[in-house]
């Protein structure tokens, strides 16, 4: 479906059913009818459903709950996706995989029979309940600031000490490290600092949070390390020689870890609150990290409440932390510049000439050469 155009009242296809919308769209093919359960739509799921070219997407829980103005489901609409949303989640159970499904109106059908209903989202729509969200925002914010309040009287030692960090061989001492999370932009984030000559003349190491790994060897380079639940990281990034650490739960359990062992990688298991980024960032601070560059992270409210979680206070305490050395790859690529200018470049070959003329006139021993070439191409 083109991007933009007008949604169609009724659509049909197979139906793709997850409740993990990163996971499902690795296997939806375009067309497809993807079943989610994804309250709040955030802005990268919401890219990653346009860059599938799902058919039309049914939403199990609201795209927008009103708790802060999520643009993912903005994102899907202008694309020409029907977004059909809220139908509840007996849908998850009620729709098999494969199953051909039919989108009509504000109903789901199988078999011309109705099995869910919920709110057929347009741009207006949505538009109306961003609007409506952006008024709730001082509410969401305050229920953010006693979450932050109560995580650092839980955790205030992630200020103050020294951070308990991963056990990895990496020496991260006075070097750039480039941390990349599929977040927002990263792509567009990535190309710019290639381009603008940071990769090659700074050779940062690279470390891969979770599809991040993949992000980097989309645009040639190979992670040096890789960190996360691995539940989306490629075989083929899990396989390029980066040290591994798998982001565990604090009661030990670590579900990725099964995945590389059964794959048999050696790796790291870290058990910590917060983010697979925030793990990153304190290991290269923590490793004495001369500069963080960071790619597709999270550095405001609203990309903070994508993620959703309680334990988002602890990315917003860990930039706290890291601040000093922590710099967005934009920043980095707009004040990056290793270009020669052509008026640079004019002036050196005029300098250059100038004193190959002014040796000529002040050296004998280049005037007789030179009248010796003269004498022998006349004679």
């Amino acid at each position: 479906m083109a991007r933009g155009a007008a949604e169609p009242d009724t659509i049909t296809g197979v139906a793709r059913v997850d409740t993990r919308t990163k996971r499902l769209v690795k296997r939806v093919q375009p067309g497809e009818i993807m079943i989610i359960d994804h309250a709040d739509l955030d802005r990268v799921a919401a890219e990653t459903i346009v860059e599938a070219q799902a058919g039309a997407v049914v939403n199990a829980s609201p795209s927008i709950t009103g708790r802060y103005p999520n643009v993912g489901p903005l994102l899907v609409c202008a694309a020409g996706i029907p977004l059909l949303d809220g139908v509840g989640a007996d849908v998850m159970t009620a729709i098999a995989e494969g199953t051909t499904v039919t989108v009509a109106g504000d109903a789901l059908l199988v078999d011309g029979v109705k099995v869910a209903e919920g709110t057929r989202q347009t741009m207006r729509s949505v538009e109306a309940e961003i609007d409506a969200a952006k008024k709730s925002m001082g509410e969401e914010l305050a229920r953010f600031a006693e979450n932050t309040l109560e995580y650092l009287t839980k955790e205030q030692h992630l200020l103050v000490d020294e951070p308990d960090i991963p056990d990895v061989e990496l020496d991260m001492k006075g070097r750039h490290v480039l941390i990349v999370v599929r977040g927002a932009d990263y792509k567009d984030d990535l190309e710019t600092l290639a381009r603008s000559g940071y990769l090659a003349e700074m050779r940062p190491l690279l470390v891969g949070v979770d599809g991040g790994a993949d992000a980097l060897l989309e645009i040639g380079r190979t992670p040096d390390l890789i960190i996360g639940d691995m539940d989306s990281v490629s075989e083929r990034a899990l396989r390029c020689g980066a040290e591994l650490v798998v982001h565990g739960y604090q009661d030990g359990r670590a579900p990725g870890a099964q995945r590389l062992e059964e794959m048999g990688l050696d790796h790291v298991v870290y058990p910590a609150t917060g983010t697979s980024e925030d793990i990153a960032m304190l290991l290269a601070y923590a490793k004495g990290a001369e500069l963080i560059v960071a790619v597709g992270t999270h550095s405001s409210m609203v990309e903070f409440f994508d993620k959703g979680r309680a334990g988002m206070a602890s990315t917003f305490l860990v930039r706290m932390k890291v601040g000093p050395i922590l710099v967005d790859a934009k920043g980095v690529s707009r004040l990056y510049r290793h270009r020669v200018r052509k008026g640079d470049l004019a002036l050196l070959v005029l300098s250059a000439v100038f004193t190959l003329i002014v040796i000529t006139m002040i050296s004998e021993p280049v005037r007789l050469v030179l009248r010796g070439y003269w004498l022998t191409l006349t004679s």
